[in-house]
């Protein structure tokens, strides 16, 4: 995807999310991130997309936090929260191809990183969002979804792999998008983390997961459940994958 692209579905995720807060009630519980309310997650990313945009618009090369929100009333969260994505999206669509800022992932450019990220991001709070709200998540594009499922796999997995994921041995995940071609991952959990673009499975897999890139991106996210896709192999390794990428 271009970077036009992702800011183009960061700005329609980003509306339909607070569309989807203002429809909520504040103090409802947000079933896929446990301990929140609709107004805790509308915080979150409201900080969130503020402090991408500082990133951006600042040329920031130095890593900080996102500040929390003072005291916001129910009724002035909506609004507070359209302004920060507002800030972010305008941040993007002015920021020059040679941005240089801080990023935590690779990417081709600190420009193409944010786009992307913040596109994703927002997407999976939408999920999250509409959950609250108690309807299904709206469905993702394929081309978009799979992106994200790449960025999950190759970038965020490594990260969060601790050297307990071994255990007895390495297993190995092959994710397959049933609707994108060559959309296919191989996954090695274990000491050293490992994953390879790979339209082949491996000669014996331990895991296997099947679905519409739409359906892997939120269930390997945890917004979605495991049994909606196809899964075979030992129940052992999907119980892990699920433990490490809890909310």
């Amino acid at each position: 995807m271009e970077t036009v692209e992702f800011v183009e579905t960061l700005r329609r995720e980003g509306e339909l999310f607070a569309d989807t807060v203002a429809r909520a009630d504040p103090s409802a519980p947000v079933p896929t991130c446990p301990g929140w309310a609709v107004r805790d997650l509308a915080a979150h990313l409201g900080s969130v997309h503020r402090w991408a945009a500082g990133f951006v618009r600042e040329r920031r090369t130095e890593a900080v936090r996102p500040d929390a929100p003072g005291p916001l009333a129910d009724d002035a969260l909506v609004p507070w929260l359209r302004e920060g994505h507002g800030l972010l999206v305008e941040a993007l669509e002015s920021a020059p191809d040679d941005l240089s800022c801080w990023t935590f992932l690779p990417a081709a450019s600190p420009l193409v990183f944010w786009a992307r990220r913040q596109a994703h991001e927002t997407a999976v709070h939408r999920a999250d969002a509409e959950l609250a709200l108690g309807v299904a998540p709206t469905t993702p594009p394929a081309g978009f979804a799979a992106d994200g499922v790449d960025e999950l796999l190759c970038d965020f997995y490594p990260r969060r792999a601790t050297p307990d994921d071994s255990a007895d041995a390495p297993r190995t995940v092959h994710v397959r998008a049933t609707d994108v071609p060559d959309a296919a991952w191989t996954v090695r959990l274990g000491d050293p983390a490992a994953v390879r673009r790979s339209a082949e499975p491996p000669a014996a897999p331990d895991c296997v997961y099947e679905g519409t890139a739409a359906d892997l991106y939120l269930a390997l996210w945890n917004r979605r459940p495991l049994s909606e896709l196809m899964v075979e192999g030992d129940p052992s390794v999907a119980r892990r994958w699920r433990e490490l990428f809890t909310p």
